[in-house]
């Protein structure tokens, strides 16, 4: 790895940090895995960083082949690290762009300048604007939504307020806030009773700010519930609890070209009789397959193609997203969620709608990744 990149190579450097201290740092990793081995080497530089489950950034191994499940294990930054204490430091200095590497009794070496950071870290400490604000403060360009994007599309609570300010359907939902359920178990646990009973049973119990279908419990009466609430809180102190929606359940990726955000071709993830719903083990594990592009009219393509850019526009998104919908028996669609840093994973819906649409994962990596190096830093 040279680290005179900026007087050898013309080629812009790209630093792809995934890992994370969040539930989700496995499929991070697996995403990574993915993005190393598409992006396009003669055109870019790559500089592999991990952010290990305690925090550390790590130097890790630019080896895409074991950064994959393999026989239902998930891989982790740990198992890629050149080392086991050194640490990778990005500029603090906007007028810096050097990144140096450090380990203990050792004279800090210097990796040499970064042009673009890649963050495919899902969930806390890194889709929800933490990195995003530590990247703006070191004045370095770095790929999908900025810090409030980002944090919209992390807090489901906050959300979906935004998307009612701007008119777009969402369904019923009710916040249990930290300090409730902490302070009044019996108050908050009414609050969830009165929802379904204006609702109906079962309810969904999810952690408001986390992502991969981590701490989602189906709940269809008081059994279970605390156990539910107290799964939730594992991954989030603040939970959302939603009710079912009868339909199908749709999905569709924003892209942002030259001129402006683009739909992709819908996907459907169609009922997955092993689970009871579209959760952790069904993504990732289990591998199961949505249905790509939707069998969808006409209409109801270009319905929900148009929602999706309205979402990522109403939330200021930049780069990409993942709009997710439910088309209800009646017709009408509702939009249950954004994620501004979907899985990249070969199996992962948005590279697969994206593909449909005529857009390969090695373009779309480049596209995202000359996105964010036409981007300007700063306010946005």
């Amino acid at each position: 790895m040279s680290s005179e990149h900026s007087s050898q190579s013309p080629k812009p450097r790209v630093a792809v940090v995934f890992g994370g201290r969040s539930s989700e740092h496995a499929i991070s990793v697996v995403t990574a895995g993915a993005v190393l081995r598409a992006i396009d080497r003669t055109r870019y530089d790559v500089l592999p960083i991990g952010i290990t489950p305690d925090g550390r950034w790590a130097l890790t191994a630019d080896a895409p082949e074991r950064m994959a499940i393999a026989d239902r294990k998930l891989p982790s930054v740990e198992q890629l690290a050149e080392s086991s204490e050194g640490a990778v430091l990005l500029p603090v200095d906007p007028a810096s762009r050097e990144v140096v590497y450090t380990e203990p009794g050792s004279v800090p070496k210097v990796l040499g300048e970064v042009d673009v950071v890649f963050p495919v870290l899902h969930g806390p400490y890194g889709e929800d604007g933490t990195i995003q604000g530590l990247l703006e403060l070191s004045g370095v360009p770095y790929v999908g939504s900025g810090v409030l994007a980002s944090a919209v599309g992390m807090d489901k609570e906050y959300m979906k307020r935004v998307f009612i300010s701007y008119g777009l359907p969402v369904g019923p939902y009710e916040v249990i806030r930290p300090r409730e359920w902490e302070c009044d178990p019996a108050a908050a646990r009414k609050k969830i009773v009165d929802f379904a009973g204006d609702h109906g049973w079962p309810v969904f119990v999810k952690p408001s700010r986390a992502g991969s279908s981590m701490g989602i419990t189906k709940v269809d009466g008081l059994e279970g519930l605390d156990e539910a609430i107290e799964e939730a809180r594992r991954h989030d102190p603040k939970i959302l609890v939603e009710s079912l929606l009868r339909g199908r359940e749709i999905e569709c990726g924003v892209l942002e070209f030259e001129d402006g955000p683009r739909a992709s071709v819908p996907a459907e993830i169609p009922a997955v009789s092993a689970h009871d719903f579209y959760d952790f083990e069904a993504k990732y594990i289990d591998s199961a397959a949505g249905i790509v592009p939707a069998p969808l009219t006409e209409e109801e393509t270009a319905r929900v193609q148009d929602l999706a850019v309205r979402a990522f526009d109403a939330a200021s998104c930049e780069g990409l997203v993942r709009a997710d919908f439910f088309l209800l028996e009646n017709g009408e669609f509702v939009i249950n969620e954004i994620n501004t840093m979907p899985g990249f994973t070969p199996i992962s819906m948005y590279p697969r709608m994206w593909q449909e649409s005529g857009v390969s994962y090695p373009e779309l990596v480049d596209r995202l990744i000359q996105a964010a190096l036409r981007r300007p830093t700063g306010l946005r």
